[in-house]
């Protein structure tokens, strides 16, 4: 006999809602599309949300405890540390919105560049 399993809908009023990455994966919060262009011009929900799911750049919140462990594959060490901000591909990684903010989840290898600045810094 099996047991139902119960999912509460309620807000958790403690704990943490982030997801710690596992293995070699990076956590990567990605940025907001602004809601005006700089003519002041409204950018429509739709067409922002395209944009952040196409999004290149990514600010690392935390580092997997494998990531960057095999000194074979990265002979100089990390590509990246907590804090930087990455340059990675469009649709890298696994999705998640956590409270109408998007995540990812990606492997280590899957960042190509850090970046001191990320304005302005879009798709070509």
């Amino acid at each position: 006999m099996t047991e139902a399993i119960q999912y509460s809908t309620e807000t958790p009023k403690s704990g943490k809602q982030l997801p710690d990455p596992s293995g070699f994966r990076l956590l990567i919060a990605l940025p907001e599309v602004e809601e005006k262009t700089e003519g002041g011009l409204y950018i429509p929900d739709e067409r922002r949300d395209a944009e952040s799911v196409a999004s290149i750049v990514g600010f690392v919140l935390e580092v997997g405890p494998d990531a960057y462990a095999d000194k074979e594959r990265f002979p100089n060490g990390p590509w990246c540390k907590q804090g930087d901000w990455i340059v990675m591909r469009a649709y890298s990684g696994t999705r998640l919105r956590i409270h109408g903010k998007e995540f990812r989840t990606i492997n280590d290898d899957s960042v190509e560049a850090v970046i001191d600045d990320p304005r302005g810094v879009v798709r070509a």
